[in-house]
């Protein structure tokens, strides 16, 4: 049996009781009595102890099923290692994170360039995580204490379980367990997997045995035989040497890992690299509503450790101090999205018990003032959505369940949120109750629905617009071009313009006409021609959009998009599809974006007319109409336009790096779908 834990807190203590917080430094182990630790924690995010940090989460976890476990934020991996040395040895192994995105996404910008600051770090500033931190952080580990097992997880090890792409270093990886040489890999959201693996800790099992636990991976020396399980079917992908060999196999291998992933019933994948055997677990099933509120109900103080108390605020924090998660997982499948990959397609939904006692501690916290800042999610009206009959959902393999079409089985009713919804806002001491994560409108615009759906359909604009919009309301159409929308798996901008004019029809309505609709769209996504992003300019300008929240497309491991700027092809059909790779054409696309700027307009004139576009330049830089006419696709895609700016005769059809610290965190996503 494990030792025992630290005593039950009283609610009294001061914060910067060492109690209240996972121990960081030697001498925060001795405040508790501990001479050593069964688990330490090592994170490039800073320690911030609240649901929305993956670090905090675990730790909380490990010390909630009797296990002393402390944690090691952004050590110092450039001087003689005393951050790593600090805490000793643990009994029973080191987990290693990343932290709440992936390091390269962190601190590159697109054009692989330094960031100058890290949401994630006190004060926001650069430079205290490296590059490939999972593999920086295990090598380091392993260098030290050779003989202690290493557990990674987080996002950057969950996408880059297999052979990858790493746009960062334009070459296709093989798993990160070869790269860094841990002893396992948890992918996905954790809980489950960690659990088990503590209770067989403690039952004595080895944890060299601990090889057949679902949502795992393990790399298995040359010649070993593969572990046994009854229950699994095997699927073998092409090995990373015929991955580099040919990028068709490697593409084709993305379908297959993608499809395994949102499967209820998926195999064990097995994959051959460098004379080892990668072994990739089956995910466990959907989180239970019980599961997620044991997660989210655990003692988080909500803060930052005091030890930043003089270094400035957290900005990661900072904007989800105030917020309540209310569910995990997104079914929409974007291809540019991480979420789906690592938090799993279908919803994982928490109790209104639940959400309504993290109301309380919220409004516990000193520096409240009336305001819930989001009640949301990955995608905030995903709510206990799911299937309508399990058995269909078990069979199917679709990666989407809004694309192309909204999935007949899916149950769209919101009701249940607006329940929650209700409730919130009426709570005692709540002045307001605000929605900021990011909508799926093609979720309650969609036709295939009953009455009294379509009635709950109503109501959420309705109480949405009255109630739960602070100011400004952000939704992601993403893109203008059908061609575009089809390779994002997204749905068309009619159902844009669409929400548009319901949203305005209903803030007249109910007399606050002062809201605002902010659309996020992204530049350089693969099938986005100079001609696309020039027809997006034109039409979000006769929109009466100036637009500021914009992105340029950057290559993440496991999403559909970045296979097809890995490759050229779609790994679905193997067709050909058009990237913007270089600089310049990445740049040109996206400053059509900024038609508006002063500074920006005779770059814009000068791509227009370097890409044969002239007809654009008066609707963009002067007061004409939007160029009428049709777009011709290489792909035979015609997407015909009129002067006022609508899609005609075109196929009715249905993020990138940002995605990822929101597809990592247990918490909210304040990036719109």
């Amino acid at each position: 049996m494990p030792p025992p834990t630290t005593q039950k807190l009283d609610p009294r203590d001061p914060v910067w009781n060492p109690a209240r917080w996972l121990p960081t430094t030697r001498d925060e182990l001795d405040a508790r009595g501990w001479d050593e630790v069964d688990v330490i924690l090592v994170t490039g995010d800073a320690y911030v102890d609240h649901p929305s940090f993956g670090a905090a989460v675990v730790g909380r976890i490990i010390e909630r099923e009797g296990f002393r476990v402390a944690i090691v934020p952004q050590p110092n991996w450039r001087d003689d290692l005393r951050d790593f040395k600090k805490l000793g040895r643990p009994r029973l192994f080191f987990g290693v994170t990343a932290g709440c995105m992936d390091s390269m996404v962190n601190r590159y910008t697109a054009g692989r360039r330094l960031r100058s600051d890290d949401a994630y770090t006190p004060d926001g500033a650069p430079g205290f995580r490296p590059d490939y931190a999972v593999t920086t952080y295990t090598r380091i580990l392993k260098q030290l204490w050779p003989d202690v097992p290493v557990m990674i997880g987080g996002i950057e090890a969950s996408l880059r379980r297999v052979s990858h792409y790493d746009y960062w270093s334009d070459v296709i990886r093989p798993t990160v367990l070869a790269e860094n040489g841990a002893d396992i890999l948890v992918y996905g959201m954790g809980e489950l997997p960690l659990i088990e693996m503590l209770k067989l800790l403690a039952k004595g099992v080895p944890f060299a045995s601990l090889k057949t636990i679902a949502q795992t991976a393990v790399l298995l020396p040359e010649g070993a035989p593969l572990p046994k399980n009854a229950n699994w079917d095997d699927l073998r992908l092409a090995s990373h040497e015929e991955c580099l060999a040919d990028r068709a196999l490697y593409a084709a291998n993305f379908k297959q890992v993608e499809t395994e992933s949102n499967r209820v019933k998926a195999r064990r994948l097995l994959q051959d690299t460098g004379g080892r055997t990668l072994v990739v677990n089956p995910p466990y099933p959907t989180m239970t509503e019980k599961q997620m509120d044991r997660s989210f109900d655990l003692p988080f103080t909500r803060l930052p450790h005091p030890r930043y108390r003089k270094r400035g605020p957290i900005p990661a924090y900072e904007m989800i101090r105030h917020s309540i998660n209310l569910h995990r997982g997104c079914f929409g499948g974007c291809s540019f999205c991480t979420i789906s990959a690592h938090q799993g397609k279908f919803v994982a939904s928490r109790s209104q018990e639940s959400i309504l006692r993290e109301v309380e501690a919220v409004k516990a916290m000193p520096d409240f003032h009336g305001t819930i800042t989001d009640l949301g999610g990955p995608s905030a009206n995903m709510y206990r959505m799911k299937g309508k009959e399990q058995w269909i959902c078990d069979e199917c393999i679709r990666p989407s369940c809004q694309w192309p079409t909204i999935c007949p089985n899916l149950d769209t009713d919101h009701t249940a949120l607006l329940e929650v919804y209700k409730a919130v806002r009426e709570t005692p001491g709540v002045k307001h109750a605000f929605v900021t994560s990011g909508l799926r409108y093609d979720l309650f615009l969609h036709a295939k629905k009953t009455p009294e759906v379509a009635k709950s359909h109503e109501r959420y604009m309705e109480e949405l617009v009255t109630h739960h919009v602070s100011g400004r309301l952000k939704v992601a159409p993403e893109h203008t071009s059908d061609a575009v929308l089809k390779v994002m798996r997204k749905p068309s901008f009619g159902m844009f313009r669409e929400f548009l004019k319901r949203f305005d029809e209903i803030k007249q309505k109910v007399g606050k006409p002062q809201l605002q609709m902010i659309p996020y769209f992204i530049s350089s996504h693969p099938a986005s021609r100079p001609e696309d992003m020039a027809d997006l300019a034109a039409q979000t300008k006769e929109l009466g959009f100036k637009l500021e929240q914009v992105q340029d497309f950057t290559p993440t491991p496991m999403t559909v998009a970045t296979e097809i700027y890995a490759t050229g092809v779609h790994p679905y059909d193997g067709k050909p599809v058009p990237v913007a790779r270089t600089r310049e054409e990445k740049e040109a696309q996206r400053s059509f974006f900024f038609w508006y700027k002063p500074e920006f307009r005779e770059g814009v004139r000068a791509s227009l007319k370097r890409f044969g576009l002239d007809r654009f330049i008066k609707p963009l830089l002067g007061d004409g109409p939007r160029a009428p006419g049709p777009i011709a696709r290489p792909d035979g895609l015609v997407k015909t336009t009129d002067a006022a700016g609508f899609a005609r005769n075109g196929p009715e059809l249905g993020r990138s790096g940002s995605r990822q610290h929101r597809a990592a965190q247990p918490g909210r996503d304040s990036r719109p779908r």
